[in-house]
């Protein structure tokens, strides 16, 4: 049986490798993607700096930073959410924002709760 202190580090680990795999390697799709749906440059640049400091938030040893970074995630995932509705995106492109809301939001009430 996983523990929840195990299952929340994995959870963490997949997130952020997750956030920088996007945001670094595949950052010609994040530009590519705020475009199409008509977002300003600004707004992608706010998004990403906010993003990788959540996750790297997600890993600090202080459990209070953690918790701060499990609900900035859950916030921004859910409002990404929101963008790929407004927008008419398929199920299969909503499902890494979804997975990933989920995730933070598991880890955010494990650490509270």
């Amino acid at each position: 049986m996983i523990s929840g202190e195990t299952l929340v580090s994995a959870l963490k680990i997949i997130i952020v490798s997750s956030i920088f795999f996007v945001w670094f390697i595949r950052y010609s799709n994040i530009v590519e993607e705020f475009k199409s749906y008509n977002l300003p440059n600004w707004l992608r640049d706010l998004v990403g700096i906010l993003k990788i400091s959540f996750s790297l938030m997600l890993i600090s040893p202080n459990v209070n930073v953690a918790i701060i970074g499990s609900l900035g995630l859950t916030i921004l995932m859910l409002a990404a959410l929101g963008t790929h509705i407004k927008v008419g995106n398929p199920i299969a492109k909503m499902l890494p924002s979804f997975t990933l809301m989920i995730f933070s939001a598991f880890i955010f009430s494990f650490h509270i709760g």
